[in-house]
């Protein structure tokens, strides 16, 4: 294992970096999956027509606010090499404002989206700092592979907060308990979780980088408006960040809503849906896992443009599933899709992204990201709106983002644009 990490790196010290996948992935999969998303529809905003619309605006917002500070904040972390610093910072926004929503009863709508877009604000800014550790660990032809294991690893994070989770419901549910009952404390559950698995990463990652004075905060937006002015220098890494954007944006219609579509079309109660996403999340694990390997041989091209097929085909399946068994087989193909498609994005970005500027690079993968996160979910929830909740329609509508992002995968070349990264001139 040595030869695949970076000179002085310890295999504990990528699995410290591997648990935050771990650790994170539980307010994923509890909070914006399975459990708070159908709950925010159908109790707190009452299941009223933008009920849907609503919880997709509001995960936009959020994703806009790190997709504005996420170039500005990457910048900061590698003038200061304070990226385990703001990590630190994030983890503990994230973890105070998921308990926060335990106080999201019905009607209180003001109280959820705010809790909801800071929690949401805190994740996103603290995934991508972390994703910028990778290459400090990885050599250049493992990246596919380190990715991979962190990326396996978090969906079992994600089995473990969602069948803790599932434990407090199934009790909950035979003590006579509503999910207005059982649904705010499993927030709690997220939480403590989240907090609990993440201390072997704040607490062993070490930070490599060295401080960089002259590029100080004011300089920050600088250094961003230079990069994304010199960007023509990388032409790999820019046509790789639109294609991120195109194919994301479905990839995140799928996570934000994937509990509103199993209950309004096939009527998933709670502990159904939880019992859907359990066993989508092994998938996906193994999808990432096995990816992680296939990507370092294959190439980082052609492996995304395998998953990008494949879900292609989980959307043709889920719209035209005429009851629950084709539906399981749809979302088990999206799980497939989702740990390898995930994982193999951020080992693209760490073989294309100059080394002397991982955060910022990384900054504006998350920024592509968060794009994506508006553009899907909006998307869907104004394709339901305006369909009046034809919840296939809307899939099949936000599907197209699927073939975009293939369409611009085209033309990629994974060596030559590690090679144009390596020429960056620093200024």
């Amino acid at each position: 294992m040595a030869r695949l990490l970076q000179p002085g790196v310890r295999r504990c010290e990528v699995g410290a970096w591997a648990m935050y996948d771990f650790a994170n992935s539980g307010y994923t999969t509890v909070v914006i999956t399975a459990v708070f998303s159908a709950y925010f529809v159908a109790v707190v905003a009452g299941n009223a027509a933008w009920a849907t619309f609503a919880w997709t605006l509001a995960l936009s917002v959020s994703y806009a606010l790190v997709m504005l500070a996420a170039p500005l904040v990457g910048a900061w972390a590698d003038a200061h090499a304070s990226k385990k610093r703001l990590l630190w910072l994030t983890t503990l926004g994230c973890v105070g404002f998921t308990a926060a929503l335990y106080f999201a009863a019905p009607g209180a709508l003001v109280l959820a989206i705010a809790a909801l877009i800071l929690s949401n604000y805190f994740f996103g800014t603290g995934e991508n700092l972390i994703a910028a550790f990778l290459p400090e660990l990885a050599r250049p032809r493992a990246l596919g592979r380190v990715s991979g294991w962190g990326w396996s690893l978090g969906y079992v994070g994600g089995l473990v907060s969602l069948g803790a989770s599932l434990a407090y419901i199934s009790q909950a549910q035979a003590h006579g308990q509503g999910a207005a009952n059982f649904v705010p404390v499993t927030m709690l559950i997220t939480a403590a979780i989240f907090l609990l698995a993440s201390m072997p990463t704040l607490l062993m990652l070490r930070e490599r980088a060295t401080p960089q004075p002259e590029r100080t905060a004011r300089s920050a937006w600088a250094q961003v408006r230079h990069t994304l002015g010199h960007l023509e220098r990388l032409p790999d890494l820019r046509r790789f960040l639109i294609c991120t954007v195109l194919y994301q944006a479905g990839i995140q219609a799928v996570i934000t809503l994937a509990a509103i579509y199993a209950s309004q079309v096939f009527r998933f109660d709670t502990q159904q849906t939880i019992q859907l996403v359990l066993v989508v999340n092994i998938t996906a694990a193994l999808g990432a896992f096995a990816f992680g390997h296939v990507q370092d041989r294959i190439g980082h091209v052609r492996s995304i443009a395998l998953t990008l097929v494949g879900w292609i085909a989980m959307v043709l399946l889920a719209w035209a599933a005429p009851d629950e068994r084709m539906f399981w087989v749809a979302a088990n193909l999206a799980g497939l899709c989702m740990g390898a498609s995930q994982s193999a994005g951020r080992a693209m970005v760490g073989l294309l992204a100059p080394p002397a500027q991982q955060a910022e690079f990384f900054g504006l993968w998350g920024l592509a990201v968060k794009l994506a996160s508006i553009l899907g979910p909006l998307t869907y929830g104004a394709a339901s709106w305006i369909t009046h909740g034809d919840h296939r329609q809307s899939l099949l509508i936000t599907g197209s983002y699927f073939v975009a992002g293939l369409w611009a995968l085209r033309g990629v070349q994974a060596p030559r644009g590690h090679r144009a990264a390596r020429r960056f001139a620093h200024v």
